[in-house]
């Protein structure tokens, strides 16, 4: 009995990761088709993207727990369990989401319109050139 219950803990890992990986491949596929028929239609819209507020909430949430951690690991190692990463690494996200909200909150609309507006300006400029 004792066996079973290790070889079916050892098996459930390894079907979950191959069931996520075909439903990602399906989701990709599909996702696929759909854009291809999307252009052919002549419907397909460019999605907006703001890279600069990505890379600002990256950078935030990633420095954020690379502190939390390197805290954590190089200090409280010793005199608590490891348990305690559970509720760090939550804690340091929120954190920097929060940064992320002042900093965004702060910012100017105008600016980030006119960037918008500049780099959509400079896309079209290459798309009729090319």
């Amino acid at each position: 009995m004792e066996e079973a219950a290790k070889v079916i803990i050892a098996v459930i890992p390894i079907v979950g990761i191959f069931m996520g990986s075909i439903v990602i491949f399906f989701y990709l596929l599909w996702n696929h088709w759909r854009k291809s028929l999307l252009i052919k239609a002549g419907l397909y819209a460019k999605p907006d993207f703001n890279l600069l507020s990505f890379s600002l909430l990256s950078g935030l949430l990633l420095s954020s727990v690379g502190i939390a951690l390197t805290l954590f690991l190089s200090i409280a190692v010793d005199k608590v369990s490891y348990g305690l990463l559970g509720g760090i690494i939550p804690l340091s996200m929120g954190i920097g989401l929060l940064a992320f909200y002042i900093i965004k909150r702060s910012e100017p609309a105008a600016d980030s319109d006119r960037l918008n507006k500049q780099s959509d300006e400079g896309s079209r400029s290459v798309q009729r050139d090319g």
